[in-house]
């Protein structure tokens, strides 16, 4: 399938629509997502159009996880998370819901379920404190 510029991270890396960011550098984006499954679920994207990580260039790749580890970081920091859960969906069997590659950071603790995906959106504003403190981390 063709990358769809239409697309909701597309039109976030465009302006078009609103983002609680976490982080930005000139390959990356990092924001909350409004559709958590945990307290502390962040989104990072590269600014490299791409559909999955199977289309993404190694560089964007490369630029996409050096974020993706940092930010992880300043996620488990932050929240005081014992785990760090990363996941990538490549493909709608996959469960992909939004065509443009991205990864999850989502803190885990034992014997805290997590919400199920792409299931309910949050008030964005909700999520300013806890991006906050993630930033403050980094």
């Amino acid at each position: 399938m063709a990358y769809d510029s239409s697309n909701v991270f597309a039109k976030i890396l465009r302006g078009e629509i609103p983002c609680v960011k976490v982080f930005e550098d000139d390959k990356t984006l990092a924001f909350m997502d409004v559709m958590p499954q945990a307290e502390g679920h962040v989104l990072v994207i590269p600014k490299e159009a791409a559909e999955s990580v199977l289309e993404l260039s190694p560089a964007g790749a490369a630029a996409m996880m050096a974020t993706t580890q940092k930010i992880a970081r300043a996620v488990k920091k932050s929240l005081d998370a014992p785990g760090i859960m990363l996941a990538m969906l490549n493909g709608a069997p996959a469960g992909q819901s939004v065509f443009h590659v991205h990864f999850h950071i989502i803190p885990r603790s034992a014997g805290v379920d997590m919400g199920l995906h792409a299931r309910g959106m949050v008030d964005p504003r909700s999520l300013e404190p806890v991006a906050a403190k993630i930033r403050a981390a980094l």
